[in-house]
């Protein structure tokens, strides 16, 4: 038996405790000070980290698919994945540097067009913004048919009560940045959107929140097509569904459940931080 219970009288052996203490969530809520170059290495390596995570989850279909982070020092400038190189395979260094005109200033590209014209537009439109991520993802898409948003049926799903809204008016690809104002005025400010017949979209104060929230909003949709397949599911009340969302809503929520994802990623493969 270990030196932590006794063999006699299976008690915790009090040299091993040490003072009570109550800790129910995280402590670091606010972001660390850090200098520019170590903001924007952080954006980068979880922007990287953010693909390769997108990847696992199946959300890589071809050449559609894009997460942005804005540069910490040049604020009209975003960081994207280029066009053809798979999610899974992507390095920091492999990211491109793109400014508002949609020019390359880091990186050889080429940069797809849509990723431009729907990022740029919801970078400006939202200061706040750090990252937005968008992909065709099987459920995200699935749902995205229905033309409406979800209801809150789960915890889980709570995070996006009265936090994500619809476009409803698909023109085919994306490839202006008027149309990409569109989808950012109706974003509005809030973390995820549904684009009808084309899929879903989040936004967010950090790279690990907007990813993290497009996991859940992309797993929230299954649940609701599954719900619904089986019978007439029951949604929570709104005064619940209100008070769940300030509880599992949070972006330093978001941010320590990618973090948790992340950690395992970069001990499997290092390589996406060169």
């Amino acid at each position: 038996m270990s030196a932590i219970l006794s063999t006699t009288t299976d008690s915790i052996d009090t040299d091993f405790r040490h003072a009570p203490i109550r800790k129910f969530w995280f402590d670091d809520e606010n972001t660390p000070a850090r200098s520019i170059a170590e903001e924007r290495r952080h954006r980068q390596t979880r922007l990287a980290g953010a693909f390769r995570l997108f990847a696992r989850y199946g959300f890589d279909q071809g050449l559609a698919g894009h997460i942005t982070a804005r540069d910490p020092e040049w604020p009209d400038h975003f960081w994207v994945n280029p066009l053809g190189l798979h999610f899974g395979r992507i390095r920091v260094s492999d990211l491109l540097l793109v400014n508002r005109h949609g020019e390359i200033v880091v990186g050889a590209g080429p940069v797809n067009q849509a990723a431009f014209a729907i990022h740029a537009a919801i970078h400006e439109a939202r200061p706040e913004v750090v990252a937005a991520a968008h992909t065709h993802s099987l459920y995200g898409k699935a749902w995205s048919t229905l033309g409406r948003t979800l209801d809150p049926l789960t915890q889980d799903s709570c995070a996006f009560y009265r936090d994500h809204t619809l476009f409803d008016d698909f023109r085919g690809v994306v490839l202006d940045t008027d149309e990409g104002a569109r989808i950012a005025d109706a974003l509005g400010d809030r973390k995820g959107v549904i684009l009808k017949n084309h899929g879903i979209l989040t936004a967010g104060p950090s790279v690990e929140a907007a990813a993290w929230w497009y996991i859940a909003l992309d797993n929230a949709c299954h649940t609701q097509l599954l719900a619904e397949a089986a019978g007439k599911p029951q949604p929570i009340s709104h005064e619940i569904a209100t008070l769940t969302h300030t509880q599992v809503g949070r972006a330093a929520g978001a941010r320590h459940a990618f973090e948790s994802l992340y950690a395992g990623l970069v001990e499997r493969e290092p390589e996406l931080l060169d």
